[in-house]
C-alpha cells in the first residue's frame, strides 16, 4: 500500500500517530491502516493505541457536553449583536447540532422579540 499523504505517515512522530489510529471516524481509513501498521513497526504495545482510542472518545465526549451547556452570555448582545440576533431568531437547527443550551434560551428570546415587535406594532397604531 502506498503512502500518499503529507507528509508521510512513516514520518510522523509516534503520538501522531497515536492519534491517528485512535481516532479512525476523523482520518481516512487509509492513513489509519498506515498508522497501525507503523505503529506494529516501530513495536508500540497494543495496550497503549487501546488508551489513545480511550482518550479520544473522552475528548470527543467532554466537546459533546461542552457545546450542550454553551449558552448566550450578554456579551454576545454586547459585542456582536447582529449575529447574535440573527442566529436566534433564523437557526433552526441548534438542537441538532447538539447546542442544547441555546436552544432552550433561544425559544424564549423569540417569544420575547415576538412580544416587543408586537407592542410596537399595536404602539404605532395608536399614534
Amino acid at each position: 500500500m502506498t503512502d500518499d499523504f503529507t507528509p508521510p505517515i512513516k514520518s510522523r512522530t509516534t503520538d501522531e500517530l497515536l492519534k491517528i489510529a485512535g481516532d479512525p471516524d476523523k482520518w481516512n481509513p487509509k492513513a489509519v491502516l498506515l498508522a497501525n501498521n507503523e505503529l506494529i513497526i516501530r513495536n508500540i504495545s497494543p495496550k497503549k493505541i487501546d488508551t489513545a482510542k480511550y482518550l479520544s472518545k473522552k475528548r470527543a465526549r467532554i466537546e459533546k457536553k461542552k457545546m450542550a451547556n454553551e449558552s448566550y452570555h450578554i456579551c454576545d448582545f454586547i459585542l456582536s449583536p447582529f449575529p447574535t440576533l440573527f442566529e436566534i431568531i433564523f437557526s433552526w437547527e441548534l438542537r441538532k447540532d447538539g447546542f442544547d443550551r441555546k436552544a432552550r434560551q433561544q425559544k424564549y428570546f423569540r417569544i420575547i422579540i415576538g412580544l416587543i415587535v408586537l407592542l410596537c406594532i399595536l404602539y404605532s397604531k395608536l399614534i
